[in-house]
């Protein structure tokens, strides 16, 4: 099983602003003062081209789909909450939070991957979940250590227990649950996706293990990683505020591989924590500073990874 993709889908925002349905529990979200939203809009597009321009001028393949005005999707630039594609021609659906990130789903998409000649066999679709109050926000919710066949979830009220559970049944994954937070005020509260605070690659783990407040939870997660041959990066609070957790590892056509961050993931790293990536891979960043004040997701968010085979 393959831990990383040469294939990615990203979604080029055309109406992108901060969604006051998501702000509710995601504390990285920001209002920028004095800016219209269409300013904000034509803001995000040009970090998005510019992010894409560099996947692309790595090697990697970028399949970009332009979002849509009508339904209003503020958060659809960041698809890999709302579908994943697994290599055994699956397809899931995930059950989301906001009401207004549900729109997201576009069949259309699917059809356009077929287009492309990648093979789907099967639609797992979780969503009706979400009429009974229940949500698993896909790759957000969940980091997969697809290798290792091991599914890592912080849980949330955008992360439920049993749907988990009924995914790593469905998916033939062994479940690694805990709890993670963050500093509001004076207050711990969830963070509200585990890929904010972890990040797995082939041969290594970044991960903010500070966030996980109960001991035997931690010491579990990073024993996981340990075992399975990770070399763990450990990150701080501070950093995940940068989106320094929010990565992904992906590769080029010829095998070559990238970790993929925000310019301001990869400024908030020391120079310890690069080199000791650098071992493993290359690191490539784009800026994203306006995507991540109003969307509070970053570089991984913005990545739904492509696993599907091509038909034969």
């Amino acid at each position: 099983m393959r831990q990383i993709t040469d294939t990615i889908l990203m979604i080029r925002p055309v109406a992108f602003r901060m969604n006051e349905q998501t702000a509710v529990n995601n504390y990285y979200q920001k209002v920028l003062e004095n800016l219209t939203p269409a300013t904000v809009n034509a803001k995000a597009q040009q970090e998005f081209d510019g992010f894409v321009e560099k996947l692309r001028a790595a090697g990697i393949d970028v399949i970009v789909v332009d979002s849509t005005e009508d339904p209003d999707t503020p958060d659809s630039i960041f698809p890999n909450n709302w579908v994943s594609f697994h290599e055994n021609g699956d397809v899931a659906l995930y059950p989301m939070f906001a009401e207004n990130r549900r729109l997201e789903r576009r069949e259309d998409i699917l059809d356009l991957l077929e287009d492309h000649g990648f093979n789907i066999d099967n639609i797992v679709d979780y969503t009706s979940a979400e009429e009974d109050g229940f949500f698993l926000e896909g790759t957000g919710s969940i980091v997969l250590d697809r290798t290792n066949h091991k599914a890592y979830c912080a849980l949330s009220p955008r992360a439920d227990e049993e749907l988990l559970i009924e995914y790593c049944e469905d998916f033939e994954l062994t479940p690694i649950i805990f709890e993670a937070f963050q500093s509001v005020g004076n207050e711990r509260r969830h963070i509200y996706h585990t890929n904010v605070m972890m990040c797995i690659g082939e041969t290594f783990a970044v991960i903010c293990a500070d966030c996980i407040d109960d001991k035997k939870e931690r010491k579990m997660v990073l024993e996981n990683l340990r075992n399975d041959g990770k070399e763990i990066i450990l990150l701080t609070e501070a950093q995940l505020n940068n989106f320094a957790g929010n990565m992904l590892q992906v590769q080029n056509k010829e095998g070559k591989s990238y970790l993929v961050m925000s310019a301001s993931a990869h400024q908030a790293l020391t120079k310890d924590q690069i080199s000791k990536l650098e071992k493993h891979t290359e690191i490539l960043s784009a800026n994203l500073d306006t995507i991540e004040a109003c969307g509070g997701g970053s570089a991984r968010c913005m990545m739904a990874e492509v696993f599907l085979l091509k038909k034969q």
